[in-house]
């Protein structure tokens, strides 16, 4: 009795094809002993991918076989689709969209393939995916104060609009409804406000943020989300404004730990009795004046200890400058004016002489990485202490009930006092929450990029000197 299907027909014109089958046979038929299975990065099968029109979506395909060695990769898809081996078992399937296929989807699959020593060939699974093409009509404006982004509201972004947001979601001046219109949404911030970061290379200072759908109470997704990523370039000879804010507390939670914070400011003397208002950001100190610094944590955990592992200065409010300078390392102190304050055990006090970076930098910032461990306990970070660079204890395994990981908190900034300042314009100097600073003359421009670092500058504190004056007033 001949087949009969109800499926329809994929066409009314006769259709000629052959199979071919190997002869030989798999010693294994376990995925992944010959056959290739599929590894991360690889995107799910049947998933949606946001593709946009002249930019190229790249999907990486990664696979591997215990028995046999990867050594190609079968595509098929829409027209221009192409493929880069950039690894033993990684792919990279690049595709770029035009015009002519905005508001349309597009199947993209792939197999696997992989050889053994004998050349039979062996295939995995088959796996496709969705590409769905729309357009980002995007604008970016930067100017000495602000960035100003406009994004023209997609079928994409209509649907996942409820969702967006930019990388400080907690802030109400960055919700993006504020500024946003029936057919643009429209993202107004300060450069180094709304989650914003800095980067810098040999000439420019890189101001980046961006316009996500990514659920920010979440670790991680497993879904596409929507990734809007833009930036203003700024020649490091420029004028920019950048509208400083005090720091408020670092809260985190771990397990074993619960809820905890850490708070770093700056205080006016040794006594440790009242800290710079902040109002008063940026701080302005002398060269070589005594600052006052103070780490202190809160928990509700009892017997704890709070240990400062590191700090070091930037001129940037960015941990990751390729300018730093180093206070503390490894529980060490580096700067021979430090000075270490009693304290209680949930906190940390210090002082040094202020100084100055060499170059076109007029602010400090100062960055530390804190742990906090149960009181008592052998074997923590803070019961190690100074680990010398040649004491070849360096390595330690965190004690994950008794310690917290290493975090990252910072202050500022501060920045240098200088008498023909107020020579020159007196008390209107105070520029409370906003700084001039001059690192260049021209503005370059604004820049979109769609999702899918000057050679080390020499810094030194100045030697300290009997003619120089000291600053510091013991309140």
């Amino acid at each position: 009795m001949p087949y009969r299907s109800s499926i329809a027909p994929l066409s009314k014109l006769p259709l000629q094809f052959s199979v071919h089958v190997d002869s030989h046979y798999a010693p294994s038929c376990l995925d992944g002993d010959y056959f290739p299975i599929f590894l991360s990065p690889t995107p799910s099968n049947g998933v949606n991918l946001p593709a946009f029109v002249n930019n190229t979506l790249e999907i990486k395909v990664r696979s591997t076989a215990q028995y046999a060695t990867i050594y190609g990769l079968i595509i098929t898809g829409p027209k221009g689709i192409s493929k880069q081996k950039t690894s033993t078992e990684e792919y990279t399937i690049k595709w770029t969209p035009t015009d002519d296929e905005v508001n349309d989807h597009f199947p993209i699959c792939f197999v696997s393939e992989a050889r053994d020593r004998y050349y039979r060939i062996y295939h995995s699974e088959l796996r496709c995916v969705t590409a769905d093409v729309g357009r980002h009509e995007t604008a970016v404006h930067c100017n000495e104060t602000t960035m100003i982004v406009e994004v023209e509201k997609s079928y994409l972004i209509r649907r996942n609009e409820d969702n967006l947001h930019l990388k400080d979601f907690n802030d109400p001046a960055c919700n993006l409804t504020t500024h946003s219109n029936s057919t643009h949404l429209v993202a107004i911030m300060s450069l180094n406000t709304c989650g914003t970061t800095l980067e810098e290379d040999e000439d420019n200072l890189v101001f980046k943020n961006e316009i996500t759908s990514a659920d920010p109470t979440e670790i991680i997704s497993r879904q596409h989300d929507v990734e809007i990523a833009f930036s203003c370039v700024y020649p490091k000879r420029a004028n920019l404004t950048l509208g400083f804010r005090h720091k408020n507390p670092y809260a985190f939670t771990e397990r074993g730990f619960g809820a905890f914070s850490f708070q770093f400011e700056f205080f006016e003397s040794k006594r440790f009795r009242k800290q710079k208002e902040a109002s008063t950001y940026p701080v302005e100190v002398y060269l070589k004046q005594m600052i006052f610094m103070e780490i202190e944590s809160t928990t509700s955990i009892p017997n704890t200890e709070l240990f400062v592992e590191s700090c070091k200065a930037t001129p940037y409010d960015n941990p990751n400058s390729r300018i730093t300078y180093t206070i503390i390392e490894n529980g060490c102190v580096k700067d021979n004016t430090v000075q270490i304050y009693p304290g209680s055990k949930s906190q940390f006090r210090f002082g040094m002489e202020a100084f100055e970076f060499i170059g076109a930098h007029e602010e400090v910032y100062i960055t530390c990485s804190v742990i906090l461990c149960e009181t008592g306990v052998p074997g923590t970070r803070c019961t190690q202490g100074c680990i010398r660079s040649n004491s070849g204890n360096q390595r330690h395994k965190r004690e994950a009930i008794a310690e917290t990981a290493r975090h990252s908190i910072s202050q500022g900034p501060m920045r240098l006092f200088k008498t023909s300042d107020s020579q020159a314009s007196g008390p209107s100097l105070n520029l409370s929450m906003n700084l001039m600073f001059i690192v260049g003359c021209l503005l370059v421009c604004g820049v979109v990029v769609y999702r899918s670092r000057r050679s080390r500058a020499k810094y030194q504190p100045l030697p300290t000197s009997d003619s120089d004056v000291s600053c510091e007033n013991d309140r």
